[in-house]
């Protein structure tokens, strides 16, 4: 399966999540490409949106390729015996200069505002694919630290091995495309681009303002 682009990849995956229209989901994205996904997602299912910032943690001369992950809460995730030839001193570095891009995006990303309650809700965490699944892992972490009651991984495209294995960490994961020869997730759309943080800004305002002309016609309807 080929997606045109992220929008339509969220359109499609959101009709793969049909059970969940109306259950008061809290689909959380991970930026910046599973941001347009997410709001396409949370738009069908009638859910709350938000953004979860995690982030890979890259080796310090391969910046493309990470040895693990961290979630905004600290929760990590780190590939078993991929940071063994790393010290203990770089591998902290790492995670706290992940730790400042993280608290930036919060900033400048969800306006500096907490992310919504998680405890006892199900969670949909959504991002435009998985390539190692690190950043996925990070932020199932941080729901299971708080406790959410149900955790749903969606992505429109995955290889069959890490859908495997990120499925084991969390209760249910939906993937729309696992394809055979599975090398990066931008083969899987025919417009692929490095999301800005402006997307995601004027995204999250789209859905602020959807969300607040919602909330007047229902307490009009009242």
């Amino acid at each position: 399966m080929v997606f045109k682009d992220r929008r339509d990849a969220g359109e499609k995956l959101a009709r793969a999540l049909e059970k969940y229209s109306d259950q008061n989901a809290l689909v959380l994205a991970i930026p910046r490409g599973g941001v347009e996904v997410g709001y396409q997602v949370a738009k069908h299912l009638n859910a709350t949106l938000s953004i979860l910032v995690s982030r890979k943690l890259p080796f310090p001369d391969e910046p493309e390729a990470g040895f693990g992950a961290v979630a905004e809460d600290g929760s990590t995730f780190i590939f078993q015996g991929t940071a063994h030839w790393l010290s203990k001193k770089t591998v902290d570095k790492i995670i706290e200069q992940q730790k400042e891009e993280i608290q930036r995006r919060i900033v400048v990303l969800r306006k500096g505002a907490p992310l919504p309650e998680i405890t006892d809700k199900v969670v949909i965490l959504v991002d435009d694919g998985l390539a190692m699944g690190s950043t996925m892992r990070a932020a199932i972490n941080l729901c299971k630290n708080k406790k959410a009651q149900k955790i749903i991984v969606a992505v429109p495209v995955s290889g069959e091995e890490v859908a495997k294995e990120v499925g084991e960490l969390a209760h249910e994961i939906v993937v729309l495309s696992k394809p055979a020869f599975f090398r990066a997730v931008a083969q899987a759309y025919a417009n692929w681009y490095d999301v800005s943080d402006e997307e995601v800004i004027e995204t999250m305002e789209k859905w602020q303002r959807e969300h607040k002309k919602e909330e007047r016609r229902w307490t009009q309807e009242r």
